[in-house]
């Protein structure tokens, strides 16, 4: 449930209630482009990074990465609903069980005919329901959305970049009301494959009322990279006096402005106006590297220690001299947790922003150790990884157990993987593993192939006219 209840529940009652086919190359447009994989290799040498000691990290994160006090200190100060209401939230987005048992355990079920018509149409509505096919589910992706096209299309070195592989605001949002407009509602693997008690997997079951299509949502690096200042994104997620995920944006005389300039915010206060966007409560998966630290606070144990850094990150530092690591890493949880209580999931996107085809097993796990002992902390434990640059461990024919690289990643509790498949669908659900490829909506595929998104959107109502044409080729 999510923690704006009154206000989505008033807009609720008042409504009343080769780039085609499925190709496993690593595919660049996942890839900060100012950054080589060669660059990464050297930050992540072996023994080049320090590893603070189990009981520094302890003592600054507790183990699921939540800022627990804070956040229950803020819900507890905010106007529960009614069961009523709260029923009207779980039945506009498809949760029509919890609707109906929530009204029906309430003391005064027996004599309100308000919450028995609830129930009444809650029954009906389920019953029209059918189970959607799991392997028909599209996943989109995008990057940090463009907040000021002027700067990020200024003819920079980074320019012909952010061309192909981002999307500007003005683009996205008319990219989700196309797809609400067709009937596309947000779930999550979680809600496509399960993991048992026993370790195996077993295929979901998500119902839906006609004309209803599910899809998944995920964001690669949203960690607010150093090279991306000044040339009009975010600086990072912050939590405002409300207690809503926003973004700040540093404006050109140094001050700060705070809005939805960034996928999370902008998808907070959509489904808002439009709960029946979300299926059970469910937002999209951030897919998360370290290096630079995450959601724009310079978390990685670098910061601290200042050892092996870049010099992006050492200028970061000399023009902060009162940078404070410890609340950096406090103001992060406490951003991360506001975003997991309101439906939002985060997924290993590994370390370093690895090709995971072309790095050595050996450096994938100092790596992943790397992803658990700086990200986890802050962000909390996850089972997903997304792979950077499109690539995969294993061809289009699956994973088996002959797969070092796949045994590995099974072996760190990851269960869930995803790569770039340019194809409309591309799910395996095994009694192992669950897969899906991922559909880049950025410039580059907008402009090469918009034929290829017409389930989702038309492109010619969709383009920023801002956007320099030709998209420069990768």
């Amino acid at each position: 449930m999510k923690k704006k209840t009154v206000c989505v529940l008033t807009v609720i009652l008042c409504a009343s209630l080769g780039l085609s086919g499925c190709s496993l190359f690593p595919f660049e447009q996942d890839l900060p482009f100012h950054k080589s994989e060669t660059e990464n290799t050297d930050v992540e040498s072996a023994g080049n990074t320090p590893l603070e000691t189990e009981e520094e990290q302890n003592a600054e994160t507790d183990e699921d990465g939540n800022d627990t006090q804070e956040i229950t200190d803020e819900q507890s100060e905010e106007e529960v609903a009614s069961p009523l209401e709260q029923a009207s939230l779980m039945a506009a987005q498809y949760d029509y069980d919890e609707a109906i048992e929530l009204l029906k355990s309430q003391p005064a079920y027996d004599s309100n005919t308000d919450m028995q018509n609830a129930v009444s149409e809650y029954e009906n509505t389920k019953a029209a329901c059918t189970e959607y096919p799991l392997e028909q589910i599209t996943h989109v992706f995008f990057h940090t959305l463009i907040k000021d096209t002027s700067k990020a299309f200024e003819g920079d070195t980074d320019s012909d970049g952010y061309n192909q592989y981002m999307t500007t605001i003005d683009e996205f949002n008319k990219i989700i009301q196309s797809m609400y407009d067709k009937g596309y509602v947000m779930v999550s693997p979680h809600d496509m494959a399960t993991v048992n008690e026993d370790g195996t997997m077993s295929r979901g079951s998500i119902m839906l009322p006609p004309g209803k299509i599910p899809f998944v949502l995920s964001q690669d690096d949203v960690s607010y990279y150093h090279y991306m200042d000044g040339d009009g994104f975010a600086s990072k997620l912050v939590v405002d006096e409300n207690g809503d995920v926003k973004n700040e944006y540093i404006e050109d005389d140094g001050s700060v402005s705070t809005g939805d300039y960034d996928m999370v915010p902008l998808i907070d206060t959509f489904v808002k106006e439009h709960p029946d966007f979300s299926y059970h409560g469910r937002k999209g998966i951030l897919a998360m590297t370290g290096y630079d630290g995450v959601l724009g606070y310079r978390t990685d144990i670098a910061y601290k220690t200042g050892k092996n850094l870049q010099d992006d990150q050492k200028k970061f530092l000399r023009d902060h001299p009162d940078f404070d690591y410890k609340q950096e890493v406090k103001n992060a949880k406490k951003v991360a947790a506001a975003m997991k209580a309101e439906g939002w999931e985060f997924a290993s996107h590994t370390w370093g922003h690895k090709n995971v085809a072309s790095t050595s097993l050996k450096d994938l796990k100092r790596d992943t150790k790397k992803w658990k002992k700086y990200v986890a902390p802050v962000l909390g434990k996850t089972d997903m990884i997304i792979f950077a640059f499109g690539a995969d461990i294993g061809s289009w024919e699956g994973y088996s157990s002959d797969n070092a690289k796949y045994e590995f990643y099974k072996s760190q509790g990851y269960r869930y993987f995803c790569n770039v498949d340019s194809s409309q669908y591309f799910v395996q659900i095994t009694d192992d593993y669950f897969r899906q490829g991922r559909r880049n909506l950025d410039g580059y595929r907008m402009y090469y192939n918009p034929e290829m998104l017409s389930d989702l959107f038309d492109v010619s109502e969709v383009w920023d006219s801002s956007r320099p044409t030709p998209v420069p080729k990768i």
